[in-house]
């Protein structure tokens, strides 16, 4: 008859418990999402571009999601991406009220844009019954 092999380990026939751990997949998913993050960052700003101007006023605090309304060097003017008529955009910033009168809009006018323009469409959006406006500009550079 053939002897018996012990089994490894001491002769008590159960491994020890392994206590390392692998990171590897950690990794691998954090440069995912660090990929993820670095091409879907310049992709949040609004869509419409302008020339700000330029200035020293410090920024305004965060409160949650603006409105923001774009006036381009020509006249035309956004909400958002969507551009609409100057007519119609006190009828859009009502029905767009529904969330209520308290939230933030900020004004982007473009450096080259008509300073009537830009006046037209602030008194506009007050007249719609918002009361928190903000004008967009790019700080100084020192």
């Amino acid at each position: 008859m053939a002897a018996a092999i012990p089994p490894r380990g001491g002769g008590r026939g159960r491994r020890a418990p392994l206590a390392e751990i692998n990171v590897t997949p950690m990794v691998d998913v954090m440069l995912v999402l660090l990929i993820i993050f670095m091409v879907a960052a310049p992709l949040l700003t609004v869509g419409v571009p302008v020339e700000l101007p330029e200035t020293q006023a410090k920024s305004l605090p965060d409160s949650g999601e603006p409105i923001t309304i774009t006036i381009t060097n020509d006249g035309k003017i956004f909400i958002q991406e969507t551009e609409i008529e100057e007519e119609q955009l006190i009828a859009r910033l009502e029905a767009i009220a529904g969330a209520g009168y308290d939230r933030l809009i900020y004004v982007r006018g473009d450096r080259n844009a008509s300073y009537g323009d830009v006046a037209s469409v602030m008194a506009r959006v007050n007249a719609a019954g918002y009361r928190r406006i903000g004008l967009v500009n790019d700080s100084a550079k020192r």
